[in-house]
């Protein structure tokens, strides 16, 4: 039904004939899927300092390597028009960070590392990044800069050049070293908009459902400008432990180190309850109600809340791949991980208090992988995880 392997396909019939173009055709504009990435990077459109690797090609975003040197700076900053990241370090930098044999970053700390990765873009292609999963889970404040580029984590059109990030830890000091990956790059065609419309997600739900409830019914949600994120602190008899607090003086973390780290250590848990006073400066786990599934000719993005709704802000991780909770043999959907810092104030959050929105994003063509186990994802049909560093059970 999509132009999917045959694994993938819906057994259902379009309920909605007028769907059925809307899902199946290539697109002029949209988000790169995986082979339009692999394109480019055989074009020298985006090339590397090491060859870049399959495993960093994922299915709607390019995994960005830091390369073997990073500054200490004193202040964060933008570029502006008129001046490269270089000199910018230049004036702010502190000191010299070799990367090649392991390094350590201070938290609270702020370090520009520049990446392995640059780019040669055409006039109509843009980007927008954002930290990794685990990059999120761990309170690593990231953020990608570009010469002369006046935002944050955007690429802008037809940019030619080199790629920087911005690193802050703010809850544990890590140990990191070149090569390793802590964000990734969306690539964009045109400017398209994000699919916001009731109506049409609404029936897309209809036929394919984009969200479930914890019994694995189709979520009844009003998708109005996109799908609401609302948390999960009742739990239930399989999960009493409903999120983590990080510990104020916890060990340094290791990013080498998988299923290494005793949770206890680092993490004080949360059990069942009606609400939680969020207390400013500290950094919550948290979980959401709904199971969200990405069907593979979509992407997803989660919004922060509208500042007026809470002095708090969820999620730094925003980007959901397509096949996040999708197609699992077990269950349905996959339920949202949420990086929670209060603003401030103390703030009160309570059970199905909805905290963010995910967006959903049209991709120029489905791509050849998604995610999940077969490409070696790191949270699919996750359940409430911390990061791939703590010993999961």
């Amino acid at each position: 039904m999509l132009g999917l392997p045959a694994n993938l396909m819906s057994h259902n019939v379009l309920l909605f004939p007028e769907l059925e173009k809307y899902l199946r055709e290539s697109r002029a504009t949209g988000v790169f899927p995986s082979q339009k990435i692999q394109e480019f990077i055989q074009s020298g459109r985006i090339r590397a300092s090491e060859p870049i690797t399959d495993i960093q090609i994922q299915p709607s975003s390019l995994d960005l390597r830091l390369g073997p040197i990073a500054y200490r700076v004193r202040a964060s900053f933008l570029p502006g028009k008129f001046s490269t990241v270089e000199e910018k370090v230049r004036d702010f930098g502190m000191t010299e960070i070799d990367l090649t044999q392991g390094a350590v970053f201070e938290k609270y700390c702020t370090y520009i590392v520049p990446l392995m990765e640059e780019l040669l873009l055409p006039e109509d292609i843009s980007g927008k990044a954002n930290p990794k999963s685990t990059t999120g889970r761990l309170d690593i404040f990231t953020r990608l800069i570009t010469d002369y580029g006046t935002g944050f984590e955007q690429v802008s059109e037809g940019y030619r050049g080199k790629l920087f990030i911005e690193v802050m830890p703010r809850t544990f000091s890590i140990r990191l070293q070149t090569g390793m990956r802590l964000n990734q790059l969306r690539f964009v065609r045109g400017n398209p908009l994000p699919l916001r419309e009731e109506f049409t997600l609404g029936r897309l739900h209809h036929q394919e459902p984009l969200a479930y409830a914890a019994d694995d019914r189709p979520a009844e949600s009003e998708f109005r400008g996109g799908l609401p994120i609302s948390l999960d602190l009742a739990g239930s008899a399989d999960m009493t432990i409903v999120g983590y607090k990080a510990k104020s003086h916890a060990p340094l973390v290791d990013l080498s180190k998988i299923n290494y780290y005793e949770p206890d250590e680092f993490w004080e848990p949360i059990t069942s309850t009606r609400r939680i006073i969020l207390n400013p400066g500290d950094f919550y786990i948290l979980i959401s109600k709904e199971k969200v599934s990405i069907p593979p000719h979509l992407t997803g993005v989660m919004m922060a809340i509208d500042p007026t709704m809470g002095e708090f802000r969820i999620h730094y991780a925003g980007f959901f791949d397509p096949g996040f909770g999708y197609g699992l043999e077990q269950g349905k959907g996959t339920r949202a991980v949420l990086e929670v810092r209060s603003h401030d104030v103390p703030f009160v959050i309570e059970d199905g208090q909805t905290v963010g929105r995910l967006e959903y994003e049209r991709l120029m063509e489905p791509p050849d992988k998604i995610y999940g186990a077969g490409i070696g994802s790191s949270y699919q049909a996750q359940g409430l995880s911390l990061s791939k560093q703590f010993k999961r059970r």
